[in-house]
């Protein structure tokens, strides 16, 4: 299994436990997610805490598939992780992390590593798609906090 990479970085003006907090609320998740995607939640996760698990219904192609993440890591307000447990990828980790600037500000990081699934296949038919895809989700995500925080 080749694994890719993906980051995405902003800065937020506000504290990393601020920051973090925000993605503790209830709710943050539906927030996060862009209208255009087509995702159900089945089951929200009651913390980000490790253990903790999310299940959603999402399309991918023509078929709708479950996805089960799973909190792996929890250190506040520096970050939190989730892997996939089960799901439209080969593998999925996803590390958002809250690095405090100089300025007193928030990098805010979504650093994921995956693979997808049918190898060197999938990565031919699939890799420009699902980057593209995440370029987008991303920059969707990272500027609806980012108005959160902004003055």
């Amino acid at each position: 299994m080749r694994k890719q990479r993906f980051i995405k970085q902003t800065e937020i003006p506000a504290s990393p436990e601020a920051v973090f907090a925000w993605h503790e609320q209830t709710g943050a998740v539906e927030k996060l997610t862009p209208p255009w995607e087509k995702v159900e939640m089945i089951k929200r996760g009651e913390s980000l805490r490790v253990g903790a698990r999310v299940v959603f219904k999402v399309f991918t192609g023509p078929l709708w598939r479950k996805w089960v993440a799973e909190h792996t890591e929890y250190d506040p307000p520096r970050l939190f992780a989730d892997i996939q447990r089960q799901g439209p990828f080969a593998y999925w980790y996803h590390r958002h992390r809250f690095e405090l600037t100089a300025q007193g500000t928030t990098m805010m990081i979504d650093d994921i590593e995956y693979a997808l699934p049918l190898g060197r296949l999938g990565e031919l038919f699939g890799g420009g798609f699902t980057r593209a895809k995440l370029e987008r989700m991303f920059n969707y995500r990272h500027q609806v906090v980012l108005r959160n925080f902004q003055k």
